[in-house]
This record gives structure tokens, C-alpha cells and sequence, in this order.
């Protein structure tokens, strides 16, 4: 099966400022209507893990850029899986 027919999905792990965790999720789940995107707070390390099913490797990369860029997100890891 090719990356077009199954697409690309990848967890996001993020570090947000404190008392941003819910916001921040909700902003995640509205960045586009193209991907599926489930997210989860979490305890530890990380703050929130972001689930994110993509038609290609292209648009993984512009949702992955939009996260980087809402406000409250201060650090992001992404494990692409395969």
C-alpha cells in the first residue's frame, strides 16, 4: 500500500505554558479539516500529545507547522510512524 492510500500519521508531543494545556488542545482539533487530530493531556515531560492521520507527508508538515505556531506552544517533538 502506498502513502497515498494509507497516509502518514504521527504523535506530537508538546510542552505548552502553564494553564494553557486545555486551550491549546482545543486549538489543535480546529487547525484543519483535511486531517483527523486527537489529543490527549498528559502527566510528565510533556504537557499534550497530539495524534494527527494525514493524507501525505506535505500536509503533515503544514499542520505540524500551524501547531509550532499557536500561542502557548513552547516546545514540540514529533515520532512519525511507519
Amino acid at each position: 500500500m502506498s502513502e497515498e492510500e494509507r497516509g502518514i500519521k504521527a504523535y506530537v508531543l508538546m510542552v505548552v505554558e502553564i494553564g494553557s494545556d486545555h486551550e491549546v488542545a482545543e486549538k489543535i482539533k480546529e487547525i484543519d479539516d483535511d486531517v483527523k487530530v486527537y489529543t490527549d493531556l498528559v502527566f510528565g515531560e510533556f504537557d499534550i500529545v497530539a495524534v494527527i492521520e494525514a493524507p501525505s507527508i506535505k500536509k503533515l508538515d503544514k499542520v505540524i507547522t500551524k501547531i509550532r505556531r499557536l500561542p502557548g506552544v513552547l516546545k514540540t517533538v514529533t515520532l512519525v510512524a511507519s
